[in-house]
């Protein structure tokens, strides 16, 4: 019988950990970090080549599924739960980055609010009850330094990040008491295919402080819930803009006018 993933000594050997957004970028590190450390997987996603791929070298069940909707999110949550008897840990990875600037559409703002934000909310309904009674669990949400900060050019991105960080922060309030452990995932630039669909300009501030590997997203992911620690931050810089903008919120605005400022030279402020 395979150990569950309670103590932060055996949080990944023998545990049963889903893992959506798993075909590519950091899902897809996440998963080849977790197997090495002998987590045993299912893996989510909408794209069956890149999931059955990773699936495949990861020893994983793979499960194409929709995690916009919450029929998705049960039929996966079902899916795992017949497979692994028990899910020990859920990485909400699934993100999307649909709409830009003021003209941001409706379909685009609620393709954000479904992905970004209510599939957390969504899977933590179906599994935090079953938690509750065994007394272990651990949530985890991969937002971003945008939920943190802001982000220009992208308000459902910023917006809805920002929802997925507080989403998780009031898990953790709310049921770390309980053994239930969250933590919230907030890189900046990171090499996947979302940063490269993003304008020059607007990459090159994102990724100031260095676009990391997927797999150092990973890393940082073991090395925090190792250390226990709800933000998980792969650029440790973030945790000095997250301060700075708490204490100086008048300059740090003034700071990301700066750079808007930049990318107004590029594209005109109607685009946006």
């Amino acid at each position: 019988m395979p150990r569950r993933g309670t103590d932060s000594d055996s949080t990944w050997d023998g545990a049963g950990v889903v893992i959506t957004g798993a075909a590519q970028g950091i899902g897809a590190a996440y998963a080849d970090r977790l197997a090495a450390e002998g987590a045993r997987l299912v893996l989510a996603d909408l794209k069956p080549e890149g999931l059955r791929s990773v699936a495949e070298r990861t020893n994983a069940i793979a499960v194409q599924g929709d995690c916009s909707t919450s029929e998705g999110i049960r039929q996966l949550v079902d899916r795992a739960t017949e497979h692994l008897g028990d899910i020990d840990v859920w990485i909400g990875n699934a993100g999307v980055d649909a709409g830009q600037g003021l003209h941001a559409d409706e379909a685009s703002w609620d393709l954000s609010w479904q992905v970004n934000v209510l599939a957390h909310a969504r899977a933590a309904r179906l599994l935090i009850p079953r938690w509750l009674e065994r007394g272990s669990g651990r949530f985890i949400v991969t937002a971003s330094a945008a939920g943190l900060l802001t982000v220009l050019g992208s308000p459902t991105y910023a917006v809805t990040k920002h929802g997925a960080v507080a989403y998780a922060e009031w898990l953790a309030a709310t049921y770390g008491a309980h053994g239930i452990k969250v933590h919230a995932v907030c890189p900046q630039g990171v090499q996947t295919d979302m940063l490269a669909g993003i304008d020059e300009a607007a990459a090159a501030i994102i990724s100031a402080d260095g676009a990391l590997q997927p797999s150092d997203v990973a890393q940082a992911l073991v090395d925090a819930v190792e250390r226990e620690t709800f933000l998980v931050l792969p650029h440790p810089q973030v945790a000095d803009y997250y301060r700075y903008r708490a204490t100086h919120t008048d300059k740090w605005l003034s700071g990301m006018q700066s750079l808007q400022a930049k990318l107004d030279a590029a594209r005109p402020l109607t685009d946006r």
